[in-house]
Formats: C-alpha cells, sequence, structure tokens
C-alpha cells in the first residue's frame, strides 16, 4: 500500500460503535462518505482464520477507500478462536449477525435498502454465511434477521468448509466449528457457505490461482455448486502476485479493482432500474 494510501487510512474519520455487551469484541465502526445520502452501505467482514490476532485494522484501507467513492462502511469486529475471546461456534456467527443487524439502530443516513457484505479470507466465508441468513431454520444461530442484503463479495473466502476441513484436518475450519463435519454435521449444514446455495442475491467471487493460504478450489466449488443451484455468481481468477492473499485488502491492487468495478456497475445498474420512465 502507498504512503499515501497510509495517510488517507490515518486521518479517515470514523464512529465507533457498540453492538453487544457480552465481550469487548462486540464493536464496528462506521465510515460516511460526503453528502446527505441516504448512502449505501458495504459491511467489511476481515479475515485472519477466525482467530485471535487479527482484526477489523486490516480492512481499513480498503474501508477508506470504499468511502471515498460514495458507500458507507460499517466495518465489523466479533469474537474470534483464542486469547479468551469465546469465538469459534456459535459465538462468532452470532456476533457477526447481531453487527449487521446493528445497523437498523443506527442514527445515521444509511440506505438499508441497499447493503451489500464484504468478507476477506475467512470473512469471505461469514459475509456468505450472513447473506443467506434468511434462509436458516428456526433457532439457527443468525436466523431471522433484520436486515437483508442485496449482493455478497468474497476475496480468497474459505467458501467450502467440509472440504477444507477433509483436506486439512485439524487447522482453522476445526478450530471455527469445534470438530469434523462427521462430528457435527448439523453445524455444518448452517454454516458451510457451498451447502447453503443459491443464495437469492447476486455473489462475486475474486480469488488467487496461486494463493497459498486459501486455495482457489474454495471458490472454484462454490461457483460450481452455486450455479448448478441456478445461483447468480461471478468468479474473478487472478494469476501471480495480483492474486496473492493479502492483495486483496490492499486498495492499490489489481484485487481491490475488481471489487470496486462490480460494486461501481451493480449501482449504476440498480439506479437505472429504479430511475422513472
Amino acid at each position: 500500500m502507498s504512503r499515501t494510501r497510509l495517510l488517507l487510512d490515518l486521518i479517515t474519520p470514523r464512529r465507533s460503535y457498540r453492538y453487544g455487551d457480552a465481550h469487548r469484541c462486540q464493536r464496528a465502526e462506521l465510515l460516511l462518505p460526503a453528502g446527505a445520502g441516504p448512502h449505501p452501505v458495504v459491511v467489511t467482514i476481515h479475515g485472519g482464520s477466525w482467530a485471535a490476532g487479527w482484526g477489523k485494522v486490516v480492512m481499513r484501507g480498503i474501508a477508506g477507500d470504499l468511502m471515498r467513492r460514495g458507500w458507507a462502511v460499517w466495518n465489523i469486529e466479533y469474537r474470534r478462536v483464542g486469547r479468551g475471546q469465546g469465538g469459534g461456534w456459535p459465538l462468532t456467527f452470532v456476533d457477526v449477525a447481531a453487527a449487521i443487524d446493528h445497523l437498523r439502530t443506527i442514527d445515521a443516513p444509511l440506505d438499508l435498502e441497499r447493503v451489500t457484505l464484504l468478507g476477506h479470507s475467512a470473512g469471505g466465508q461469514l459475509a456468505l454465511w450472513a447473506a443467506g441468513r434468511a434462509d436458516l431454520p428456526n433457532g439457527a444461530p443468525g436466523a431471522d434477521p433484520a436486515l437483508r442484503p442485496i449482493a455478497a463479495i468474497a476475496q480468497a473466502g474459505v467458501n467450502d468448509l467440509a472440504t477444507c476441513y477433509r483436506e486439512t484436518p485439524g487447522g482453522a475450519v476445526g478450530w471455527l466449528m469445534g470438530g469434523s463435519p462427521e462430528q457435527f454435521p448439523e453445524r455444518y449444514a448452517i454454516a458451510d457457505p457451498i451447502g447453503r446455495v443459491p443464495l437469492p442475491l447476486p455473489v462475486l467471487l475474486v480469488h488467487g490461482t496461486e494463493d497459498r493460504t486459501v486455495s482457489v478450489r474454495r471458490s472454484r466449488n462454490y461457483a460450481a455448486a452455486a450455479r448448478a443451484a441456478g445461483a447468480e455468481v461471478e468468479l474473478v481468477e487472478l494469476a501471480g502476485e495480483a492474486g496473492g492473499h493479502r492483495r486483496h485488502v490492499d486498495p492499490d491492487s489489481e484485487a481491490w479493482a475488481v471489487v470496486t468495478h462490480w460494486l461501481e456497475r451493480s449501482r449504476a445498474d440498480r439506479l437505472a432500474a429504479t430511475a422513472p420512465a
């Protein structure tokens, strides 16, 4: 990231909120663009293997870029695994759902009919999961959402939990879910994005073909399953360094340009569809 971008990140105004009182991690920050609004909203969900040690700060660069492009940004934190946070199943999911729903309570010029969920890496899994909350069974973590998004974006997302666990037993997916798909099939049925297709909204997947942190197979598998189920999904694969895992959260990167182009196109299409004849 350039020095100019870093300086912009430091001076970008943010409002901090609590969306719960159970843990210090139940916080989010709101960035508002210039103008009266109401502004379309992007909810940003950071990755980091659902583990303590990574936080919402990693999304601040792209959050600031979105704000300067005219979006309000809701950059959320949530309980993760490790360091006594108590995250993993089900509390990580409970927090993400509560953070998104909390937008309904905020006094700000937000267009809550135009909310997009965007997550990187582990946050990509959470974004796709949250995009399908309306179809979760009664009593499941995150069921009965107060807010329904219009689109979802997964950047190098862990979109295929069960297969990921089987390829890397005991890894990050096991920490998140508390065990294997065979031990907890009901958990995976709720949490695994690939098992909950089709989503009732457009989905963008962006992934590097040589990503060594999260294999591109996670997105390829999800895209194939979603298309077979009749979903609207676009997969963009990036070769070489352009698709590096952390490039997705660099606002100067080609990977990020793919996302902003998709968002701008979607915004233009929606405005055209709602314009008076």
